[in-house]
């Protein structure tokens, strides 16, 4: 069950999700094809007491949709594992496979959108449709403080599962987007293998948009006296 996986299982979709019928019709080809891989709405992986969410595009089918946890198997997950272990916000070795020992430790990932989409392209229709399952795991994280969207997919269903507009909080590398409540969206270039092989992405950029992610944590943890005390000085 998708639940028994999910720090969050009440906020999980089916396992025969049959809301999008495209991603579901791609999902039992997948199944015939490789009936021992996943091949269902993978869930959300992490601490559920996280201080900070990670936000994904959609399962890759060679990466999640094959291992169930998500950036797990593909080419995206090396860097963000490799980083989130260099910030402390996991522990043991990434083995690329679910029976590792790799832990979170503050930190949770969920994707837009649950299921895999043909050519990693979800359609607008289906990322509006599973945004309930962003929704729900976000609100299910009282101690989540700051967020990072990885790419403009991510950045735009987070904005609007946040009540803000797309339009008002534009996505960029390193951009930061600060909620009535406190909470900072802060968007990062998505950790794909194109995007790394094009350099578009870094690993030191990369790196950038988590150190500045403990940063807001460290802020956001001042009261507002000492906030504005700092900002006299």
């Amino acid at each position: 069950m998708l639940s028994a996986l999910s720090p969050l299982p009440t906020t999980e979709p089916p396992r025969d999700c049959p809301l999008c019928p495209r991603l579901v019709a791609f999902r039992e080809e997948c199944r015939l094809e490789h009936p021992g891989w996943w091949n269902a709405p993978v869930p959300a992986w992490g601490d559920p007491n996280a201080w900070l969410a990670v936000v994904g595009l959609a399962p890759g089918k060679h990466g999640a949709n094959r291992t169930g946890r998500p950036f797990t198997g593909d080419f995206a997950g090396e860097l963000l594992y490799a980083t989130l272990l260099r910030f402390g916000l996991a522990t043991g070795t990434y083995g690329a496979d679910p029976a590792d020992d790799l832990r979170l430790c503050g930190a949770v990932i969920v994707n837009a959108v649950r299921c895999l989409p043909p050519a990693n392209k979800p359609t607008p229709a289906e990322i509006r449709t599973c945004r309930p399952f962003l929704e729900a795991p976000l609100a299910a994280l009282p101690n989540v403080r700051v967020l990072v969207a990885l790419g403009q997919i991510a950045h735009d269903s987070a904005a609007r599962a946040l009540e803000l507009k797309p339009s008002t909080a534009r996505f960029g590398h390193l951009a930061e987007h600060r909620l009535a409540d406190g909470r900072v969206l802060l968007n990062s270039y998505h950790c794909s293998r194109y995007n790394q092989n094009t350099r578009k992405l870094t690993a030191p950029m990369f790196e950038a948009v988590f150190a500045r992610a403990l940063a807001l944590r460290t802020e956001l943890a001042r009261p507002p006296r000492a906030l504005r005390e700092e900002s006299k000085g």
